[in-house]
């Protein structure tokens, strides 16, 4: 990170920042044509961090993801203006995570639970759940296996 003074590095404050954010925007790449797409997320810190997400079983995501799963990830939160005397001297207050890993469809039933309870955990649903095992023949369930993140906080 260029900026160091700005830099989180304590695994707290980061995974603070993944809890207080509403979606997670994942970049994907093929043939040098890249494609962000903003997804709701679940996370989960033990004993692996793991970013779950929720899809349709087909579409431009899916194609993308079985070309090439090496993807970057990015949250933000806590957004505020900051109002300056002249237009250059504005600025944003914002806390954001930045990370990377592999990305794959989930085939195991229980983890598609596990990683949908996270989903449903991250938005304020409480447990336990109870899922109509049908939703999983329409819905894919994709892991994330974080490789690396950092926060940064102005």
């Amino acid at each position: 990170m260029r900026r160091s003074d700005r830099e989180i590095s304590d695994i707290k404050d980061v995974e603070a920042i993944i809890n207080n954010s509403d979606v997670c925007r994942v970049a994907l790449a093929n043939d040098n044509i890249p494609y962000v797409v903003t997804m709701n997320f679940g996370y989960i810190s033990s004993p692996q961090r793991l970013l779950y997400f929720h899809c349709a079983p087909a579409g431009k995501k899916l194609e993308m993801i079985r070309k090439n799963n090496y993807v970057c990830f990015e949250m933000d939160t806590d957004h505020q203006i900051m109002k300056g005397e002249k237009e250059c001297e504005w600025g944003m207050k914002f806390s954001s995570v930045v990370g990377y890993g592999r990305i794959s469809a989930v085939e195991e039933l229980e983890e598609k639970l596990a990683g949908m309870s996270s989903i449903m955990s991250h938005y304020g649903a409480e447990a336990p759940f109870s899922y109509d095992e049908k939703v999983f023949s329409h819905t894919v369930i994709l892991r994330l296996e974080i490789t690396e993140m950092t926060g940064k906080k102005k």
